[in-house]
């Protein structure tokens, strides 16, 4: 592909490069080589795009000059998102049910479906038009499905639950798995709680490995629309995610906890629930939220509290011993 090609489809600026250089691929910036597309968008490689070997390199529009070719960008990570695009073609499933998959007669699948082996579709259950489920994928009763609906092994939809259009549900994730709600009997046993709600992602969501989304007991848990779930997190039963939303890998929110639109909560992060994350915010790994946090405030720690806040409690904790001695110093002084 001619480089005056991918800078036309990324919105890019060439600079130091012949418009007819030919890129066959893209690579990472230390291992990029001849005819090879590579990015900066971190300045920690700044130092590495000097030396790269690759035909061409993605970085800002302020870029310090550099001897290789340039793509200018306003915004180097998403044009790198789409130069892989332009290079890596997804693999295609072709249509029909295969001969092990499990579809009930009451189930209605749109055009174009691939039902992939010992896939199970339920009674009622209805999904739109350019659906891929493969092997063993359940989507329970009743559950209700938009186009363009992408399913890798293993994942399952549970009964009555929603989603929209352009969802994708990577391997082993679990839309709708009971809400953890049991009230303590007289004898000190745990009574079940019937989770009787459902789970509701909105169009352009991604689930990703072995997430869990669980069902509300009463009403719904909703994640709202572009939002992504990553690997090993877990949602509580009838919370509600904003859109545009990232929840990192091993995320854990308790029941009943409401984030808003565009947050980050970063690895790790857990949320005690009845609890409201404003617009905006973000989570440092690993922080522990125990009370409401504001629109566009970043936190850190446990509990958590101002993140520049914490990065001085950090600095200070690691003075301790230090501190200790000299206390002690003073008291024995004052014993004296």
């Amino acid at each position: 592909m001619k480089l005056a090609d991918i800078a036309r489809a990324l919105n890019a600026r060439i600079d130091n490069a012949s418009p007819d250089s030919e890129i066959t691929g893209v690579a990472g910036i230390e291992n990029a080589g001849k005819g090879e597309l590579s990015f900066v968008s971190n300045p920690k490689y700044n130092a590495a795009a000097k030396t790269t070997k690759a035909s061409a390199v993605i970085v800002e529009e302020n870029f310090p000059a550099i001897s290789t070719g340039m793509l200018r960008s306003k915004n180097p990570y998403l044009a790198w998102a789409k130069a892989i695009e332009l290079f890596h073609q997804p693999l295609s499933y072709a249509h029909g049910i295969h001969p092990t998959a499990v579809v009930h007669h009451r189930a209605k699948i749109g055009k174009y479906a691939h039902v992939g082996p010992y896939a199970v579709i339920d009674e009622d259950a209805v999904i739109g038009d350019n659906a891929v489920l493969l092997a063993h994928v359940v989507i329970y009763r009743g559950a209700t499905i938009g186009n363009n609906f992408f399913a890798h092994a293993h994942a399952v939809v549970r009964e009555f639950c929603q989603l929209g259009d352009n969802v994708l549900l990577q391997n082993g994730a679990v839309i709708g798995s009971d809400g953890f709600g049991f009230a303590k009997d007289d004898s000190g046993h745990w009574h079940k709680i019937i989770q009787s709600g459902n789970v509701v992602v909105e169009s352009e969501a991604e689930i990703q490995a072995n997430a869990c989304l669980d069902r509300a007991s009463i009403g719904q848990t909703r994640i709202g629309r572009g939002s992504k779930i990553d690997n090993l997190a877990h949602v509580g039963h009838s919370c509600t995610i904003g859109q545009d939303t990232l929840v990192c890998a091993q995320v854990g929110l308790a029941g009943t906890t409401d984030v808003g639109n565009n947050v980050i909560l970063a690895g790790q992060v857990g949320v005690s629930g009845h609890v409201r994350i404003g617009d905006g915010a973000i989570a440092i790994a690993q922080s522990g939220i125990p009370h409401d946090v504001p629109a566009g405030a970043m936190v850190s720690g446990a509990p958590a509290i101002d993140h520049k806040l914490w990065l001085k409690c950090c600095a200070a904790y690691a003075k301790l011993p230090e501190i200790a001695k000299a206390v002690r110093k003073l008291s024995e002084r004052d014993h004296r």
